[in-house]
């Protein structure tokens, strides 16, 4: 029982710290697109929305997807989703994206907004930092608990 106080907030530790590196690995890559990356017209093939949430007592979250294809300076035809898209796009239309010629599949068409990725980069960060910050808080606490009990809890 004892290792469950253990094993289960160091799995989410793990997850935490992947959501870190994931959130930090797509706002370089969005950074470098903008700042680095070359541009491409591309067209909206289709658009569609995903929900989340269990709904009833908890919140449902809706994200809109856009699917979008450009072809490359080097000719090569490029397909990728994007979440988070504006709603102002619809299927046919035109959007510029852009892309770094390595890694043209991870292109986005977010207009540059260096300050919105900041700080929404930045509450993501806060987000995973608090999350592993309690996870590692709820392990010492159970060791201090588990340490002055012997191990038997009442």
């Amino acid at each position: 029982m004892e290792a469950l106080f253990y094993i289960l907030p160091g799995i989410f530790v793990v997850v935490g710290i992947f959501g870190v590196v994931r959130t930090l690995r797509r706002s370089s890559e969005i950074s470098r697109a903008w700042r680095h990356g070359r541009t491409a017209e591309a067209r909206c093939l289709r658009s569609y929305t995903t929900t989340s949430g269990g709904g009833g007592d908890t919140s449902v979250t809706t994200t809109l997807h856009h699917v979008y294809e450009f072809t490359t300076a080097e000719g090569r035809a490029v397909r990728f989703d994007e979440p988070n898209g504006p709603s102002t796009v619809v299927e046919g239309d035109f959007v510029t994206v852009y892309y770094l010629p390595d890694r043209p599949e991870r292109a986005t068409a977010h207009r540059p907004a260096r300050g919105k990725l900041a700080a929404g980069t930045g509450c993501m960060l806060v987000f995973f930092g608090v999350f592993i910050a309690f996870s590692i808080i709820f392990m010492v606490m159970a060791h201090v608990i588990f340490a002055e009990t012997d191990g038997l809890l009442p």
